[in-house]
């Protein structure tokens, strides 16, 4: 691996979850497109035939979709539960912060990139207020800078 790619973290539950989807992508969306290319060719001549090309370009992003999951789970760096401390905000935590801006709580789940899930509030530690988080404390307030401006979280909890 070259030095200017960066590693992947992924939590356990993100590492489990990209093997079932390359699994899936292995052993059903390969097979759906090699099913869609066999009934293109049918249609008659391949150089005028726009179901066949569709097909195989579906094939090629699929292909490229497998390899690049493949060289994530190769490569990443997987956070286990265990090692995940409830002292500092990392990836792995759960922090409940009270955002000062709006005088409510919320709590976030900090993930690897891979893991986003924003309508869950599983946040990457690369997003704005991920990484604002990331190495603070209980009672440490921050500042974030957000689209809709400035918000200030202070860290009430963190836990795994």
């Amino acid at each position: 691996m070259a030095d200017y790619e960066k590693k992947v973290t992924l939590t356990r539950d993100g590492y489990a979850k990209l093997e079932k989807d390359l699994d899936f992508y292995i052993s059903v969306r390969r097979n759906e497109i090699s099913e869609q290319i066999a009934i293109a060719r049918g249609f008659g001549d391949l150089s005028e035939n726009a179901e066949y090309d569709e097909a195989k370009n579906e094939q090629s992003r699929i292909e490229a979709k497998i390899i690049e999951m493949e060289n994530t789970l190769r490569n990443c760096i997987v956070i286990e539960d265990d090692d995940v401390s409830t002292e500092i905000i990392g990836v792995g935590n759960i922090v409940k912060v009270k955002n000062q801006s709006m005088k409510a709580e919320q709590v976030f789940t900090i993930v690897g990139a891979n893991e986003i899930d924003p309508k869950n509030l599983k946040i990457s530690g690369e997003s704005p207020i991920g990484s604002a988080l990331l190495g603070k404390k209980v009672g440490q307030t921050v500042e974030v800078v957000v689209p809709a401006g400035t918000i200030k979280l202070k860290v009430l909890e963190i836990s795994r």
